[in-house]
């Protein structure tokens, strides 16, 4: 089934307008510190050349939509700042409705917005072209690029140019990539360490899961249980599956409280983060199925269920329809966003009957 939207609301229309500002939040201190972090640190003078010849703002947000690393030239920087549009800004629709940055992290695709499109009246003399960052490899998300002009200044090439930042901090990013384990485990799974993809068993995947989800650390008679749970496993078999595991991974993993010691990238983890942080459109947007239904691991069934409990309690309290019909259009399995799409659509909506058949279906 296929549903394209254009726009996005997150937040209403009357809230949005009497904004001054994006929310300025606090940033994780060792952001900096992650492979994401030291490749905005490595890149960003050539980004803040691009945006200075062009006199233009630029910007880098992490997966929620939250301003990372921002810089302005001369004629931008004191609008810039009056609307929070530097570290720790949050420009997610849910936070400030219409704009760029929001349009593409709920999309995930290169968006522009012109000025009488944003939701705040502060930037509505702006015009602003965002493109999410996405390993072409791995498919790992990592945040949004955006740039951003006065709406005299704006060009018709703006959104070729705001993707060309994101292939440059890509290439910074390649260039920095040392022993990452990335994990994408909605929907159909797929795990590559270095770039490369790993043919691993189900077993295995569950091994990296628990161990991502235990990240001080986990004994090896904790691991057992809560991989095999009361089965009648020996502990030499688990010791081989994670043998197995550290010569993929380089020596990954550490032995006696084993953890994982490589970088990681994982889009339950950043869905977990967004749910915590309440930002749905970000959860919404990394949920692409079920997180490993086949399991039969315990702990893993544990975390599976709570997460589906309370993406389902969002769900039921959703009232944006567009929000929900993204999600049924990547995991049409989710009942209850489609029961949720039938109590709010419109009568006359496109999408009625589509839904519908999906409920009658399933």
């Amino acid at each position: 089934m296929d549903m394209q939207h254009t726009r996005f609301s997150g937040t209403s229309t009357d809230s949005t307008l009497s904004l001054t500002a994006a929310p300025l939040l606090c940033l994780e201190q060792n952001w900096q510190s992650s492979l994401f972090g030291r490749s905005i640190q490595q890149g960003q003078h050539e980004l803040a050349s691009i945006a200075d010849e062009a006199g233009m703002a630029i910007g880098v947000t992490d997966s929620c939509g939250t301003l990372l690393w921002a810089w302005s030239s001369k004629v931008m920087r004191s609008s810039a700042e009056q609307v929070h549009f530097v570290e720790g800004g949050q420009w997610s629709t849910q936070s400030v409705g219409t704009n760029a940055i929001g349009i593409a992290l709920n999309t995930h695709q290169t968006s522009c917005v012109y000025s009488h499109e944003n939701s705040m009246n502060s930037v509505r003399d702006w015009v602003c072209y965002a493109t999410p960052i996405i390993d072409p490899k791995t498919k790992q998300y990592y945040g949004i690029m955006n740039l951003s002009a006065k709406y005299k200044k704006h060009s018709a090439l703006g959104k070729l140019a705001v993707e060309r930042c994101a292939e440059l901090l890509s290439q910074v990013f390649h260039a920095q990539q040392q022993d990452c384990l990335s994990m994408n485990l909605f929907g159909t799974p797929q795990i590559s360490f270095n770039q490369t993809i790993l043919t691993i068993t189900q077993r295995q995947t569950e091994i990296l899961c628990i161990l991502a989800l235990c990240p001080a650390g986990i004994q090896l008679d904790e691991l057992h249980y809560a991989l095999y749970g009361d089965r009648e496993v020996s502990l030499t078999t688990l010791k081989a599956e994670i043998s197995q595991l550290r010569h993929l991974l380089k020596g990954g993993i550490q032995s006696r409280c084993y953890r994982l010691n490589c970088e990681l990238q994982c889009d339950f983890l950043m869905a977990e983060k967004a749910l915590n942080a309440g930002y749905m459109q970000t959860v919404f947007n990394l949920y692409k199925g079920e997180f490993l239904p086949k399991t039969d691991s315990p702990f893993l069934r544990a975390w599976r269920d709570a997460f589906d409990a309370r993406l389902s309690h969002y769900i039921y309290h959703c009232q944006d329809a567009n929000l929900l019909l993204n999600l049924v259009n990547r995991a049409p399995e989710r009942l209850d966003a489609i029961e949720r799409l039938l109590e709010i659509l419109p009568e006359d909506s496109p999408y009625l009957d589509k839904v519908q058949a999906l409920l009658d279906h399933s």
